[in-house]
Parts: C-alpha cells; sequence; structure tokens
C-alpha cells in the first residue's frame, strides 16, 4: 500500500507542533476514527470493535517490530486521530542477520493538512527503525509525493513493482 502525506511542512510548527501528540495506536483509537482515516488512504471497511481488537492484539504481539504511530490533539474533545503512519520491520539474512524498516500507510486526515503532522510521524517512525538497528528504510509513494518524502530525507532508488490480489 502507497504512503501519502501531501500537507507542506509549516512554516513555523510552533503552538500546533505542542497541541498534537505523536503516540503508539491504542485499542480506543477505533472509536477515535483510526479505521475511517484510513480509508482517506485506500479503500477500508469499517471493523467492528471485536474485529478492531482481534487485528490490534496480532499487531500488537509483534512487539517492535510492528509499530503503528497516531498524531492527536488531546485538547479536542473528540480526540479524533488526525494523522498515522506504520513501520514494520523485515528481518534478513543479509548484511550478517540485518533489518530493514518498512514505512506505510502514511496519511493525514484532509481537514488536518498543512499542519507538519505526516511530516512528524514519518521522521519519528525512521527514528524508530535507526534506532532498532535497521540499516535502511523504505517506503513507496506515488510519483506527486517524491518531493514531499524528499524533504523526510528519502531518496528515489530503484522501481517499485505490484502483484495485487
Amino acid at each position: 500500500m502507497a504512503s501519502t502525506s501531501p500537507e507542506p511542512e509549516p512554516a513555523a510548527a510552533g503552538e500546533t507542533k505542542n497541541l498534537v501528540h505523536i503516540r503508539r495506536l491504542e485499542l480506543s483509537d477505533h472509536e477515535r476514527g483510526f479505521v475511517s482515516l484510513l480509508s482517506q488512504l485506500s479503500p477500508c471497511p469499517d471493523l467492528t470493535a471485536s474485529e478492531f481488537a482481534t487485528r490490534f492484539a496480532e499487531l500488537a504481539a509483534q512487539g517492535d517490530d510492528h509499530v503503528i504511530l497516531v498524531a492527536e490533539d488531546p485538547s479536542a474533545s473528540d480526540r479524533r486521530i488526525l494523522a498515522t503512519g506504520c513501520l514494520f520491520v523485515e528481518r534478513k539474512f543479509l548484511r550478517g542477520g540485518g533489518k530493514v524498516g518498512h514505512v506505510e500507510d502514511v496519511v493525514v486526515d484532509a481537514a488536518a493538512r498543512g499542519r507538519g503532522l505526516g511530516l512528524r510521524i514519518v521522521r519519528r517512525l525512521v527514528e524508530i527503525a535507526r534506532d532498532d538497528g535497521c540499516y535502511k528504510v523504505i517506503l513507496d509513494c506515488t510519483p506527486e509525493l517524491r518531493d514531499y518524502y524528499a524533504k523526510c530525507g528519502f531518496v528515489e532508488k530503484g522501481v517499485q513493482m505490484a502483484v495485487y490480489f
């Protein structure tokens, strides 16, 4: 699944940056619009609370090999999720048993774009990967987002290919 986060970095992050917290996904985020936010990226039918809890438990069991971050404004009454991104770590035989971080499912709510939230999520995911010993972090994006991800420190490398089912 391609990553998307077309909002520009704000000229001065100032107050906005302080109001919004970046944290790991919590089970209660189902009620805060997490799944509907993902539908702004790709078709994502709603999950029941039970289905969400089951998938949450499966992903949580992977520990730091699967990290989902969210951005929320804790001062907002509904505490809706404003942005999200995922990092999963692939363990390899290459490079002496090295690890590669994959950034996926980056999306910022349409009403919250332009506040630098996607940039903060992506940079934090890269930091987590580096701290976990990954020798590189990769992602797929649309051609329109090349410049955006270049601001996040990514460089174009190779060609992405896919088989969808």
